[in-house]
């Protein structure tokens, strides 16, 4: 059997690191590496990404963007973890529960952009909804979002792992908080909003996991109410890796590393019909990142979407 040859560009990282570990196991692909000294060399690089079957880009924008204009080799496929490419027309959008149209993209493309850890829970719980018509394109919509420390990247590990750290890392910290959240074009392309979603993003002292909201109140809701919210749901999201879970509290609290190290995502809805929570569970370097990203290889080889992830 031909294996797959695969190049993680940037995989010193928690999202590389993470991809690596989900493929090391499989004996369908190879993970090509550069010497340590040839890392940073343009060329033994560009050799690299031009001479593999697919490239994970774990890199920030900047990075990522230059990589892309290094491939030359048109039958090399990018799939892409950074935020730079995931608002461009002509990159596939790796959220392949969303809808048939995104997987048959996926599927065709050989550009695919990861989507980011905030949006990947804002998108799955409002994209739906405004699909179907019971939310407008036209609301004014608020998202908190809770994070594990993983999710800003080396440095942030090291800030929160340090022996001798800060102690304001002790407590729950909100940022963002200029509403210019590197997150906030894809949440607003993909759904199709007219208007940004005030944002919220706050990061606690643990390494992974996420819980994204969003509440409603009746009055925003263009027919129906919390049950017709849950038949969405429920009618879309009902694979092993995006499903929709009823009364899926901790007796009456919700943690947000309760699927910490897995690649799944958990879609529930709380409240009643005047005044609703839209909740998305999952791991920020799961469902958030490295999961998508090997959920995106696995359809574009061909085979069972789950392969190798953590349910």
């Amino acid at each position: 059997m031909k294996k797959t040859k695969i190049f993680i560009d940037g995989k010193s990282g928690p999202t590389g690191l993470r991809i690596e570990q989900r493929l090391s196991a499989r004996d369908d692909v190879e993970i090509l590496s550069l010497p340590e000294e040839l890392r940073k060399d343009p060329d033994a690089r560009k050799q690299m990404l031009n001479s593999v079957d697919v490239v994970f880009l774990c890199l920030p924008d900047a990075a990522a963007i230059e990589a892309v204009s290094m491939i030359e080799n048109e039958s090399v496929v990018v799939i892409d973890a950074s935020t730079a490419h995931r608002t461009t027309p002509d990159w596939a959008y790796g959220f392949a529960e969303l809808g048939v149209e995104f997987e048959d993209k996926i599927k065709a493309s050989k550009r695919i952009a990861v989507p980011g850890c905030h949006a990947s829970g804002f998108i799955a719980l409002v994209y739906p909804l405004i699909k179907s018509g019971i939310l407008s394109k036209e609301a004014l919509l608020t998202a908190h979002s809770l994070t594990g420390y993983s999710g800003g990247g080396k440095g942030m590990i090291a800030d929160y792992e340090a022996e001798e750290r800060n102690p304001l890392l002790d407590g729950p910290r909100q940022y963002g908080i200029a509403q210019k959240h590197k997150h906030i074009p894809e949440m607003v392309k993909i759904t199709g909003l007219e208007t940004a979603p005030v944002f919220c993003p706050i990061v606690g002292d643990f390494y992974s996991g996420m819980e994204v909201t969003v509440p409603l109140f009746k009055e925003q809701l263009c027919y129906g109410g919390i049950e017709d919210i849950k038949k969405i749901y429920k009618d879309l999201y009902n694979s092993p890796i995006i499903s929709y879970n009823d009364a899926n509290d901790e007796a009456g609290f919700l943690s947000s590393v309760s699927l910490a190290g897995k690649d799944s995502m958990s879609i529930e809805v709380y409240g009643n019909d005047d005044r609703i929570i839209l909740v998305a569970r999952y791991d920020n370097l799961g469902k958030g990142a490295s999961g998508a990203a090997v959920e995106c290889l696995n359809i574009k080889l061909g085979c069972e979407k789950t392969t190798t992830l953590e349910i």
